[in-house]
């Protein structure tokens, strides 16, 4: 698809990041580690739909509420009674709070003043509680792309969800290692011009994400696109795990609504799956404002002067600079980018001060364990 076909079509499209901290969980001192062991205790819950601040159930709840399933939730040692929702959660993790302002400056965003968590009502079995807290922490920034400048809307501090392991449909089974694991959401303004930019954004936010203390791997950063044309509706597609499969997927669901519409037929604002055939399914009622209440169990937060000070002072560097010192270094290119990818620069910058052989350091690093590891199958 061509750039003017895009604009003909009236094509808006924005995208939310939700990228996993590399700290403790979010509102307890649990860690933030998932285990593969047998769990060492279940329970069982049932979950309700409650109306949010402004006194209605929201859609999505009530979906989720008319499917009535059972939900049974796998722990162990490294969780506790706030993941349970036998305890009311600790005060907010201020690593994570440090890391959500450096972001804030790295995306030219303005941090607010005082901060208050929320509760977002979630009902599909994947929080104990029945809701996710959530707290906004900066708005109003920006990132520069190839095709002009894309607004940051906001940048959130959020628990992530239970781990799904199997479901049905009378029941589903979640695991609480991953409840409460502190995610950054970042939702950008509809400004992205067609499939390649929602691609190159995506990349780019990503890139920035990296640049601070995140978790890395496969299910550590989720990518959700808002997809709309003239005469269609908002759509969010979830389930985007390689920025790659983005384009496809958008220009199919371009042409799903572009059909509808020349049908006659309504296009429902809703969430839909992205499948790895590059379709989209069905998910759900597109959710609204009705599923949100504060949190009564956690104090408003000044962001004071010094938080921000603090922030400002640390800021990380970015992958550019970063590459333009271990070129500095006598890094090849190729070294360079192996080094990167594994996310192993601090155990680099150690082992450099010993031994000066940049090349030989990544190759210890990277290359060598997994040589190993292969002629052992290990």
């Amino acid at each position: 698809m061509q750039s003017d076909d895009y604009k003909k079509l009236g094509f808006r499209a924005g995208l939310e990041i939700h990228q996993q901290l590399d700290t403790r969980k979010l509102f307890c001192n649990c860690p933030g580690i998932l285990r593969t062991d047998e769990p060492e205790f279940v329970i069982h819950r049932k979950l309700h739909a409650v109306a949010g601040e402004s006194g209605v159930i929201d859609e999505a709840a009530k979906y989720e509420a008319a499917i009535g399933r059972d939900f049974f939730y796998q722990g162990y040692s490294t969780t506790c009674l706030v993941e349970l929702d036998e305890e009311p959660p600790h005060e907010l993790n201020p690593d994570a709070l440090k890391i959500a302002l450096q972001l804030s400056e790295l995306f030219n965003c303005q941090a607010l003043p005082i901060v208050q968590v929320m509760r977002k009502t979630v009902i599909d079995g994947s929080n104990t509680s029945g809701f996710q807290r959530t707290v906004l922490i900066a708005i109003n920034g920006f990132l520069e792309t190839s095709k002009g400048k894309v607004g940051i809307q906001s940048i959130c501090l959020e628990e992530d969800a239970a781990r799904i392991v199997e479901k049905t449909e009378k029941s589903s089974i979640y695991r609480l290692d991953r409840l409460g694991i502190p995610l950054i959401e970042i939702a950008t303004d509809p400004d992205l011009k067609d499939a390649e930019h929602v691609k190159e954004t995506a990349l780019k936010l990503g890139e920035i994400l990296r640049s601070c203390k995140v978790k890395r791997g496969i299910g550590t950063i989720r990518q959700d696109v808002n997809v709309s044309i003239k005469g269609g509706a908002r759509i969010e597609i979830k389930g985007f795990q390689e920025p790659s499969m983005m384009i496809k997927i958008v220009d199919n669901e371009i042409l799903r609504q572009k059909e509808l519409v020349e049908q006659g037929k309504k296009v429902n604002s809703e969430v839909r799956n992205a499948l790895p055939d590059g379709r989209t399914e069905f998910m759900r009622p597109m959710p609204g404002a009705d599923r949100m209440y504060p949190e009564t169990d956690i104090p408003l937060l000044k962001i004071s002067r010094d938080m921000l000070n603090e922030a400002k002072k640390n800021l990380p560097k970015l992958k550019s600079e970063i590459e333009s010192e271990l070129k500095d270094k006598g890094l090849e290119p190729e070294m360079m980018k192996l080094l990167l990818s594994e996310g192993l620069l601090e155990e680099f910058k150690a082992l450099i001060n010993l031994h000066n052989h940049p090349n030989l350091v990544v190759k210890t690093l990277v290359l060598w364990p997994k040589e190993i590891a292969a002629r052992n199958n290990l």
